[in-house]
């Protein structure tokens, strides 16, 4: 089994990427759909976190994402608050899906904040995806964040270059779709020799 880092600001187009992986055969995990579902209502997650932000974090009975996002991406005390309590619980549903995956599979793990988990996880091949902040700024734009969420959301986050040392291969997406699927096919290649050869 080869386990996979598939990282990237905001942006930059992590998830296109991953669906691509997922065609070409890939396991895809989410961790940002991780997230969402160690806070599901009644999970320790939910529990936990309402225990320390309160109820005025919920919204007919679940938790307020948006709500929770805006307090934390202004505080960053809080944000680790938040993390210590899914960070955690994250890594076990991770855990857990390669436990369930066949031995020659190839796991990629879509993970936005890697830089910043502090390399909490181990894998065998780190993969990032770059774009410039005004290409990133504008596809954020579209899918209706401000001004304001976008800044605090790239101020939060590691640069493409902390990214970039940290990653055996770099993708960048800038141009056509079919530029991108040029640069994850040779990547692709790539991690089904490295597979065969452990």
């Amino acid at each position: 089994m080869l386990v996979v880092a598939l990282t990237g600001g905001i942006g930059s187009g992590k998830s296109t990427v991953g669906k691509i992986f997922a065609q070409l055969g890939a396991i895809v995990v989410d961790s940002d759909q991780l997230a969402r579902d160690v806070l599901d209502r009644g999970s320790n997650g939910f529990n936990e976190v309402v225990a320390r932000f309160g109820d005025a974090i919920l919204k007919n009975g679940e938790i307020d994402r948006q709500l929770l996002a805006s307090i934390v991406f202004k505080d960053p005390t809080k944000r680790s608050e938040l993390e210590q309590v899914t960070h955690p619980l994250i890594r076990k549903a991770f855990a857990d899906v390669l436990a369930r995956s066949s031995p020659n599979s190839i796991v990629i793990n879509q993970i936005p904040l890697l830089v910043e988990s502090n390399h909490d996880y181990r894998f065998d091949h780190v993969i990032t995806v770059s774009a410039s902040e005004d290409t990133r700024t504008q596809r954020l734009l579209k899918r209706g964040l401000t001004g304001d969420q976008i800044r605090q959301r790239m101020q939060a986050q590691a640069t493409d270059q902390m990214r970039e040392d940290i990653a055996d291969s770099v993708i960048t997406n800038e141009k056509e779709e079919q530029e991108l699927y040029s640069q994850v096919d040779k990547i692709w290649d790539q991690l089904l020799s490295k597979n065969m050869s452990k």
